[in-house]
């Protein structure tokens, strides 16, 4: 067993950390990927605050298996917008957030 020196405890900066790179840029790819999910989530919110407006009707029976499938179509319908025309809001937070990754980094 090698005995630990307090260079050993000091972890690598620059260009000898290449693993130290690859994790932060996975846990950025995983940031924006989550903060895309969040807007998502956050359009389809509204959508189904929207149809609650809307009054009942129509031509026909609205039962649960209506219900289930307007969820899902909200469901990727919001996906698509989040992912090619984003409302701005996954980007904000990925930079509001992003500061945070680099931060833990340098400690």
């Amino acid at each position: 067993m090698k005995p630990l020196d307090k260079l050993s405890l000091i972890p690598p900066t620059g260009p000898a950390a290449p693993n130290t790179t690859k994790k932060l840029n996975k846990d950025r790819a995983s940031l924006k990927k989550s903060c895309r999910q969040f807007e998502a989530i956050f359009i389809q919110s509204m959508f189904k605050s929207m149809r609650k407006t809307l009054p009942d009707g129509g031509l026909f029976k609205k039962d649960n298996a209506h219900a289930i499938y307007q969820d899902m179509f909200d469901a990727e319908i919001a996906n698509q917008i989040s992912t090619k025309q984003s409302m701005g809001l996954a980007d904000q937070m990925y930079r509001q957030m992003e500061k945070y990754l680099s931060d833990s980094e340098k400690k």
